[in-house]
């Protein structure tokens, strides 16, 4: 029986059964320069790639897609990680957002936002959610100027084909700022170990190809502000949506991660299965400034609008009454809520719906089935559901 066999003998991976030897033997290849021959470097097993000097190629379709069709295996079988130099090469209009994106910031700062992260503790940056809207709607002369960035597109459409949806958090790390926890991202990445394990083993080999990650640098970035630590080809290690929070594997990532410096207008782009977290801000005086990409990919959403908190609304007396009667099973239960409410967290208006206290707000589903179990009124659900629905417009 091979690794792969072993670690989903069920169809389902958990992290009892990963196993950190085999996950090293993956970290442990090496990325040679013939590889990648449209990069201009390999650094730290990263391959590096000057924007500027592909923008010919860039402008032409056939040239344009053998270059995407690189980055495609960088991303997926490669070392899951590349940097596009001077992806924006335009300063004077990163320095014109940057601006705009500290404005953001003071005034949320001043009506109480919650900065509340994901994998590091609140206070030890200041974030934007929907930096990419907030852009836009502040000036969008500047948005048009800072997103005309042929290079972005292209890697982005290399990995999840077009159509692709951008969304953006801008993410600041002051000097004494800590570091994340390795980690791995979106969507499996933000769900608990326990609900992680919930999905097939098949549904963590899709997870990754959803999603491209990916950054903006705001100011030069040496290693010593915290620049991004990455461990290549850890993203090649099928059960690591199972492993990552398992001491022993995020030692080793500490122990063999990777971190290159950035300069402005540089942009980094890494499978969302990779192993990563940002670094601790040693430096005296840098505030580092990314502007975190999210891109999605078009296919990771259903035929039909649906509303389901009418549905909810609809279904939550006739559940009730089945509920207490016992004449409705758990299972049975579970069924119809996973038929008519909304099971998943995103998307969201992180502003007025953070992460607070987990990796992601409570889902429709859950406040239903909570508040069945709790025995609430109808007009008590009604109101917690509505108040639920207006934490996730877009106007807050």
């Amino acid at each position: 029986m091979n690794i792969q066999s072993m670690q989903q003998q069920d169809g389902y991976y958990v992290p009892e059964r990963c196993d950190l030897n085999a996950f090293a033997s993956l970290v442990e290849c090496q990325l040679t320069a013939s590889q990648v021959p449209n990069a201009s470097a390999v650094e730290k097993n990263v391959p590096v790639y000057d924007a500027p000097v592909l923008s010919d190629r860039l402008a032409k379709p056939a040239a344009r897609r053998a270059l995407m069709a690189e980055w495609a295996a960088v991303l997926n079988g490669g070392p899951g990680v590349l940097v596009l130099r001077q992806a924006q090469p335009d300063h004077d209009v990163i320095d014109e957002a940057t601006l705009i994106y500290e404005h953001v910031i003071a005034w949320e700062r001043e009506t109480g936002g919650d900065g509340a992260d994901h994998f590091a503790a609140a206070g030890s940056n200041d974030r934007i959610w929907n930096s990419l809207q907030k852009l836009c709607l502040s000036d969008p002369r500047v948005f048009v100027r800072y997103f005309a960035a042929p290079a972005i597109d292209a890697v982005a459409e290399a990995w999840l084909g077009p159509n692709y949806q951008m969304t953006a958090q801008i993410n600041v790390v002051h000097p004494g700022g800590k570091a994340q926890q390795a980690h791995r991202d979106y969507h499996l990445g933000f769900q608990t170990a326990e609900v992680s394990a919930t999905y097939p083993a098949h549904v963590h080999d899709l997870s990754p190809l959803m999603t491209l990650q990916g950054g903006i640098a705001h100011c030069d970035m040496p290693i010593e502000c915290g620049t991004t630590k990455l461990l290549p080809f850890s993203q090649l290690y099928r059960p690591g949506y199972a492993a990552w929070r398992r001491e022993d594997f995020r030692s080793y990532f500490e122990e063999n991660c990777r971190q290159l410096p950035l300069s402005k207008g540089d942009a980094i782009f890494f499978n969302p299965a990779l192993m990563h977290a940002a670094g601790e801000n040693r430096s005296t005086g840098i505030h580092r400034m990314v502007n975190l990409l999210q891109i999605s990919s078009a296919f990771g959403r259903s035929m039909e609008s649906i509303d389901r908190p009418r549905m909810c609304k609809a279904l939550y007396g006739p559940l009730t009454t089945a509920w207490n009667a016992g004449s409705l099973t758990l299972a049975e239960l579970n069924a119809v809520i996973s038929a008519s409410a909304e099971g998943y967290s995103f998307p969201t208006n992180l502003d007025s719906d953070p992460p607070v206290g987990g990796l992601a707000p409570e889902t429709q589903a859950d406040l239903l089935r909570k508040s069945i179990w709790s025995q609430l009124p109808q007009n008590e659900f009604e109101a917690l559901l509505d108040q639920q629905e207006a934490r996730k417009r877009p106007d807050g």
